[in-house]
Parts: C-alpha cells; structure tokens; sequence
C-alpha cells in the first residue's frame, strides 16, 4: 500500500511498491493506522482514509486535500493508492472493518457490482451534492433506484495518437478496417511502429473494447454471454482475435508486447518511436509531462467495413467516488466527497491530471482536453468490458487475447475462454 499526505519523490515510490509487492505475499498492511472507536474530541482532527488507484493523480490530489484541510481544520485525509489491477482484487477486503477506505472510489462493472452485493456502499442518493454532477453521466454508480456511487472521470478508452505525425505522411483516422491496416503499413514501412501496446497489464483490457465494438454491436452482448445466450466461440469474438492477430503477425504492434508494461508504453509513445498508444485519454497528462509539444487525439480502430460501423468510439465513467457504509466517519467522508465535486475542484483535478470530468460546468484549459471534448458529440459506446459482473469472465476475455498474441490460433483461445465462461455460469446458478 502506497501512502501520500504532501509530496512523493520517484524513490518513495518505487520505495512503495516494493513494500506493497512484499505485503501482498504475507498479507500485511504497511502504513495502516489502528484507529479507535471512542469518538473524537471536538478540539481533535478526525483523520479519515482515502483510497484509490490513481497513483498519477497524486500531485493534484496532494494540492487538493491540502485546501480541504484548510477549510476543514477538524478533519485530516490519509490518502492510500494501489496499483489498479491490485486495487481491483483488493479493495473490497480493505472496507470490510470500517477503518479503511471511509472514502473510497470503485471502477464500473463487476468490481462495484461486487461491492454493492457486500452492502459496502453508503447510499448518496438524497445528498445535495448529486446535483453537481450531469445525471447522464453518474448513471453507472447506480443500482436499484439508488446512488451508490458517483464516477468522476469521464474518459474515452481508445489508442491515443499522434497528430501531427498522421499529418507528416498524410493520414486521417480510417473509418473501416481496410483503411486501419493500411495506415498501420504506411507507418511501419517508415520505421515507426504503428500501435504501442502494453499487453501486460491494462492494454488489453483498454483496446478489445474498441476492436469489439462494432463485431458485436449488441449492447447487450456480454449480458447474453454471462446468461449462456452467446458464446465467445462464436464469430464476433473469432472475428475479434483474428484481427488482433493480424495487427500482430503484420508487426503492427510492437516486438514482446506481452512483456510490455505501460510505462515502457508510455515512453516509447512520447517518444515518437510509436504513433498510437492503445490506452486512453486518461493517459494525456502523463505524455504530456514527458513530451510537452506533442499534439494528442483519440482514435478507435473500426473493424467493420464503413457502412456497417455503429459506433465510433468508447466512453467510461470510473473513478467512482463512494463512501463505505461500515466507517464510523459518515459525515467527515461526505463532506470531502462534496468537496470533491465542486466546480473548481473538480475543474483543478481535470487540468491538471488531463481528465475529463463529469461535473457540470468545468472550465477546461487544456487544449488537449478541449480538442478531445468533440468526442462528446460522437457516437460512442459506454466501455464493454465493464459491463461484464463476473471478474473471472472478464479475465478470460483477457486471457484469449493475450494467448492469441501469444501464438495461439483464435479458434482455440476463444473455446478456452469459453470453457471458463461455462463453468462460471454453473457457479452462478449453483449460488
């Protein structure tokens, strides 16, 4: 568990993580606080525990707890970040007491689905500051009539790209797959790679939404797979690794992408050595920070021909902000959650982490996210993966692709896949 309260050097980081690495083999907690269940004193600070997965957000975050402190004297923030996919497997345990995560945020899909079916989630539904928020937006921190979460970031989950390099060797986004690959190709053959892909961690997860979209154009898709009503053996998701295959056999990605880790990814595509990077929007900033006079868009592959696309990208709405039901400091965690969502606070955290954010009102001065706005008149699908409930079913969906990048043929991975959708589904009913 990594902890910030002012500032993090690079060291503390790394320092950080390689105590998290070695907590997580013996299951202790480093940094953890015992707190007390007597009341505070009225003239004491009560301290209440932040947790998230944002470890690229802390700079903003420090600046922003520091002015809630200032207006708020009697109430501190410990702010604790883990890695997302650690995060992901963890955080529910973390709550479980109480004394962790009295604010707390959730990613869509089946990690808040996970927390709502614990009852982990204090109901927001009648707080004033719901309001703050475009209602259009928060709808996937909803369930059953209630508010139980509201996600702060609105991100698209498609390759960034390079502007000013399609603009050097005169490409435009494509709009059907021929067009895809003979951009990739007009790349490659001058010595750039195409895509930057960190298959290792969150690539994946980030580019099979937009390579899936449009194969399967049912919103209801991953619903119908979890019901047994599709497969992934049948010809969308054949279809889905088969081009993903191609991108690779074609060298369209680069070399070991399955040993490739975002940060590796990040670099070789601010850099210029890549002109996408298959992550998202949430990523602007960091490039940014390393290449301040790159220009960046958002692109997503279109795998259909022209007339037969139905979507031109894919949205989120994550970074779920929620308060736990079993913390003894209700009151203090919904005071920085209103914080949090207030027009000028929100709007701080957008620029300055390259965020969009679903707040009414925000002025945004970065270009990048001004040029980006424009997706928000496009068609765009909130993002698949997340609305698969079952964890294991979304990591086989994973695990396809990373054993077709591995050599496997599709045909094969995808009936292992389904093999474990099987037995999920089984699980399912037998609960």
């Amino acid at each position: 568990m990594l902890t910030f309260h002012k500032k993090v050097t690079g060291t503390a980081l790394l320092a950080g993580i390689m105590a998290l690495t070695g907590a997580c083999g013996n299951g202790a907690e480093p940094g953890a606080t015992k707190k007390s269940d007597a009341p505070a004193a009225k003239d004491k600070a009560v301290e209440i525990s932040f947790i998230h997965w944002r470890g690229e957000d802390v700079k903003s975050l420090n600046s922003i707890i520091e002015k809630f402190e200032k207006e708020n004297p009697n109430i501190k923030v410990k702010m604790d970040i883990f890695p997302s996919d650690v995060y992901q497997s963890s955080a529910q345990a973390k709550l479980l007491d109480g004394t962790t995560g009295d604010v707390f945020t959730s990613f869509p899909g089946a990690q808040f689905e996970s927390i709502s079916k614990a009852g982990l989630f204090a109901d927001l539904t009648n707080e004033k500051f719901v309001s703050n928020f475009n209602k259009n937006l928060i709808k996937s921190g909803a369930k059953d009539g209630k508010q139980l979460a509201l996600p702060l970031q609105l991100v698209y989950n498609m390759p960034l790209y390079n502007v000013d390099m399609l603009k050097k060797f005169n490409l435009e986004p494509p709009k059907d797959w021929d067009g895809f690959l003979a951009m990739c190709e007009k790349l490659k053959q001058a010595g750039i790679i195409p895509i930057a892909l960190p298959a290792s961690d969150i690539g994946i997860d980030q580019l099979l939404n937009s390579m899936m979209m449009n194969n399967a154009p049912d919103e209801q898709i991953f619903q119908k797979l979890e019901a047994g009503q599709a497969k992934l053996t049948d010809d969308w998701w054949i279809k889905t690794l088969s081009q993903f295959k191609e991108l690779n056999d074609k060298g369209y990605i680069q070399k070991d992408s399955l040993g490739t880790k975002q940060d590796v990814a990040i670099a070789m595509f601010a850099q210029e050595k890549a002109a996408m990077l298959a992550t998202g929007s949430f990523h602007i900033a960091t490039v940014k920070a390393q290449n301040p006079n790159i220009k960046l868009q958002v692109l997503a592959p279109i795998t259909v021909p022209a007339d037969k696309m139905v979507y031109e990208g894919i949205h989120t709405t994550t970074f779920m902000l929620a308060v736990n039901s079993r913390s003894k400091h209700q009151a203090e965690a919904k005071k920085f959650v209103e914080f949090l969502s207030r027009k000028d606070i929100a709007g701080q955290y957008g620029n300055e982490t390259g965020q969009h954010v679903t707040v009414e009102g925000v002025d945004y001065t970065s270009q990048e996210l001004k040029d980006v706005a424009v997706w928000a008149t496009k068609k765009t699908r909130f993002q698949p993966r997340y609305l698969i409930s079952n964890a294991d079913i979304q990591k086989s969906l994973k695990n396809s692709i990373q054993a077709t990048l591995g050599g496997k043929k599709p045909e094969d991975a995808a009936k292992e896949a389904q093999a474990v959708v099987d037995q999920q589904i089984k699980l399912m009913k037998s609960n």
